[in-house]
C-alpha cells in the first residue's frame, strides 16, 4: 500500500464518525421522540359521579387533553371498592390510551379483597400521585377538650363507651382513625356511614365522639364553631387551618394518613408514554382554574414523578396492609 493510500485510509477512518454523526443524531432523536396518543384517551374513574375521585378526574381531563392533543374522556366504572375499574385497566393494552385515577383504596384493596383476577403489585404502571387530601380530626363541640392529648385523656376515662364515625368501612377516614386509636391505645367503637356528610351530622348531634373528615366537608363547620378541629392528618400544618397542629405534633411522631389520588396505566407502558402522561398531569395541575378548584376542595396538588410515585405506592401497600391486619378491618 502506498503512502498516499494509507493517508487516504486514515483520513477516511477519521472522517467516518463525522460523516456518521448526523445519521446517529437522527437515530438518537427518533429513539427519544416524545410519545403522542393517536386517539382519545379513556380515563377510568373507579367510583360514582360526584365523588372526590370523579371530581379530580374531570378537573384534570380537559387540560391533559389539550397538552396531549387528544381528548381525555372520563368513564366511571364504579363498584367493588374500585377493583372493577382496576380489573379493566389491567386487561387493557399498555399503549397509553387507557389510564385510571384511583384513591388510597389502591393500596388498601390488596389486603382486603380476595380472588382478584390481577395483582395490584404487578398489573399497573404508576404515572403520578396528583393530589393529596388532608383530613381533619374533629370532635363534638361540647366535649370539654381543646387539644388532642386532652381528648385522649378524656376518652381513656370512658373506654368502651364511645363511638366514632367514618365515611365507610376501609375508607381513608376509617383508616386514619384506626391508626390514631392504635397509636393512642384507645378502644372506641367504629360506626361506618354511607359517606362523610351523615357522619358529620351525627358528630354535630353528639351521637359520636369524633371523625376524620375532609377539609371540604369539615372546614366551614370548624370555622363556624359547630365542631372542634383538634388535629390534621398531614405531616405539616395546612394553610386552611394554620393554628391547628398535626397529629404528629401532639405526641404521635411520624403519624400521617391522608386520602390521595394517583394516575395509573397498565403494566408494560413504554417509558416515553409514561413520561408524557406524567407531563400532561403536571400541566393540568398548573392550570389556574384547576388550582383554584382544588383549593376549594382542600386538595393539595402534588404531581410526583413516576419513579417517586411507584416507590410511594409500594411503601403504602405495606403500611396499609399492616394497618388492616392490626385493626382487623374486613369488608363484607
Amino acid at each position: 500500500m502506498t503512502t498516499l493510500s494509507r493517508r487516504s485510509l486514515a483520513a477516511g477512518l477519521l472522517a467516518a464518525p463525522l460523516l456518521a454523526a448526523p445519521f446517529l443524531g437522527r437515530a438518537a432523536a427518533a429513539q427519544g421522540a416524545q410519545w403522542a396518543p393517536s386517539r382519545p384517551i379513556r380515563l377510568l374513574a373507579p367510583y360514582p359521579p360526584g365523588g372526590g375521585v370523579d371530581t379530580t378526574s374531570r378537573l384534570l381531563a380537559t387540560p391533559m387533553g389539550s397538552f396531549l392533543g387528544q381528548s381525555v374522556v372520563v368513564e366511571n366504572r364504579a363498584g367493588a371498592g374500585g377493583s372493577i375499574a382496576a380489573s379493566e385497566l389491567a386487561r387493557s393494552a399498555p399503549d397509553g390510551h387507557t389510564i385510571m385515577i384511583d384513591a388510597l383504596a389502591h393500596t388498601v384493596n390488596p389486603s382486603l379483597l380476595r380472588n382478584l383476577s390481577f395483582d395490584y403489585a404487578t398489573a399497573f404502571t404508576p404515572i403520578s400521585q396528583v393530589v393529596v387530601l388532608p383530613q381533619i380530626l374533629a370532635v363534638n363541640k361540647d366535649i370539654p377538650v381543646s387539644t388532642l392529648p386532652q381528648f385522649v385523656e378524656w376518652a381513656k376515662a370512658r373506654q368502651g363507651t364511645l363511638s366514632y364515625g367514618s365515611s365507610g368501612n376501609a375508607t381513608a377516614a376509617h383508616l386514619a382513625a384506626a391508626l390514631f386509636l392504635n397509636r393512642a391505645g384507645l378502644d372506641i367503637q367504629h360506626v361506618p356511614y354511607r359517606g362523610g356528610t351523615p357522619a358529620l351530622q351525627d358528630l354535630l348531634g353528639g351521637s359520636i365522639a369524633f371523625v376524620f373528615g375532609t377539609v371540604s366537608s369539615s372546614l366551614q363547620l370548624a370555622r363556624d364553631g359547630q365542631l372542634k378541629p383538634l388535629a390534621v392528618s398531614t405531616a405539616q400544618r395546612i394553610a386552611a387551618l394554620p393554628n391547628v397542629p398535626t397529629v404528629a405534633e401532639q405526641g404521635f411522631p411520624g403519624y400521617e394518613l391522608n386520602e390521595w389520588n394517583g394516575l395509573y396505566a397498565p403494566a408494560g407502558l413504554p417509558a416515553a408514554a409514561t413520561q408524557r402522561l406524567y407531563e400532561a398531569a403536571k400541566h393540568a395541575l398548573a392550570d389556574a382554574t384547576v388550582k383554584a378548584r382544588l383549593d376549594t376542595l382542600g386538595a393539595l396538588p402534588l404531581g410526583s414523578p413516576p419513579a417517586d410515585f411507584a416507590r410511594y405506592v409500594a411503601q403504602q401497600r405495606e403500611i396499609m396492609g399492616q394497618l388492616v391486619r392490626d385493626a382487623k378491618i374486613e369488608v363484607g
